[in-house]
């Protein structure tokens, strides 16, 4: 497998921000963007495999994940992993730390990760002197609850075929949006089958025998690290996922 390429390093003040200039996100003026830089408290960069938060963690940061890929997740106490969603640039994290004493769950680097962190316990001046800004949040918590919603919708109803081509769909149209995917057609995916059988709730052996039927049938590419559909009309029949007129979402 190829190994994946470095993250983009956040730029030094949000007028530069690469996703702000790829259109799926909603425009702000420029006095809440001279806000949102001012709100900010710096740039991180994580490793691959190291934790962005741990479960139970209290004092957790607020970040938007500026370039690389996350994943929110739950454990038991055998070390039985449920993987709650995928976290990918542009998405806000942190919101339940600040509403709660400690995390409850935890979230790893799945490849090496830029982030732009805000500064702690700051969240009701966003409410306070940019209630557009606090608007967007508490849209952003409502479209994330959505997105859990149909997972539990997957997990609870879809059988394995299903699942997977779900997981697949959902996941290349969100890189599609933010203009990850190349001209060929792949995009960079670097979960492994663990990492889906984790976020499907099925085993190791199943996920496996599934990938390789919905390969058969001619439907997705997936190799050396990167994915390609080739056939969207069939894997949104088989997930029940269809086309809806993206909504730009916003950014901080």
């Amino acid at each position: 497998m190829n190994a994946p390429p470095p993250p983009a390093a956040c730029p030094e003040n949000c007028h530069t921000c690469r996703l702000r200039q790829t259109g799926a996100f909603t425009l702000v003026t420029p006095a809440q963007l001279a806000f949102i830089e001012g709100f900010r408290q710096g740039a991180q960069v994580v490793e691959a495999g190291q934790a962005l938060v741990r479960e139970n963690q209290s004092n957790a940061q607020l970040f938007t994940l500026y370039s690389g890929w996350a994943f929110r997740y739950k454990t038991l106490s055998d070390g039985r992993r449920q993987i709650l969603n995928f976290v990918l640039p542009g998405d806000l994290v942190g919101l339940q730390q600040e509403f709660g004493e400690v995390s409850s769950h935890g979230i790893e680097a799945l490849t090496d990760c830029a982030l732009c962190v805000f500064q702690n316990d700051s969240l009701w001046a966003v409410f306070r002197e940019h209630p557009r800004l606090g608007y967007d949040v508490t849209w952003l918590a409502a479209h994330s609850e959505g997105h859990l919603d149909e997972n539990l919708l997957t997990t609870g109803r879809r059988n394995a075929t299903e699942r997977v081509a779900m997981l697949l769909m959902h996941l290349y149209r969100r890189l599609d949006r933010i203009g990850l995917v190349d001209a060929d057609g792949t995009v960079a995916f670097p979960l492994n089958q663990q990492h889906i059988a984790d976020a499907l709730g099925l085993s190791l052996v199943h996920t496996n025998k599934t990938l390789r039927r919905l390969s058969a049938l001619g439907l997705h590419d997936l190799k050396n690290g990167r994915l390609r559909l080739l056939n969207t009309k069939a894997l949104a029949r088989i997930a029940e996922y269809y086309n809806t007129p993206p909504r730009l979402m916003p950014l901080l």
